[in-house]
């Protein structure tokens, strides 16, 4: 069993790191939101006139270090808990942010705020490893 939470958490975190690594790149290459199919219209009341920013927090947190969380969730790494937690906490922080600036306007909002849930949950159902 508590190999299963490593590995569903790992699976979690693999499936973040896609989205962020590629919406990130889509932000980054295309700071006008054409990539991703969104106008910066969107971005009125929020600190950012284009979504390079965004892009890049994406890309970096949750694409790459998810990534990297996930490769240490699927070995078991002493560090899962405390990366998986962190990471779960900033991808719930991400959605709560996005949502007082730009509101509620994507059905995946919801949706990664409740894996960030998830993924700290299962993180704190990991084992402390030593």
């Amino acid at each position: 069993m508590k190999k299963r939470k490593g590995i569903l958490l790992g699976t979690i975190q693999t499936i973040v790191a896609v989205g962020g690594i590629t919406a990130g790149l889509s932000m980054i290459f295309q700071p006008d939101g054409q990539g991703i199919g969104i106008s910066t219209d969107i971005l009125l009341g929020s600190p950012f006139k284009d979504f390079l920013i965004p892009g890049l927090f994406l890309f970096f947190i949750n694409g790459l270090f998810q990534g990297f969380g996930a490769i240490l969730s699927f070995r078991r790494h002493r560090y899962t808990k405390t990366l998986g937690l962190t990471l779960g906490i900033i991808l719930v922080l991400w959605i709560c942010v996005q949502v007082y600036f730009i509101s509620l306007t994507h059905f995946l909002q919801p949706t990664f705020f409740f894996i960030g849930i998830i993924e700290i949950v299962l993180s704190l159902l990991q084992p402390k490893i030593r």
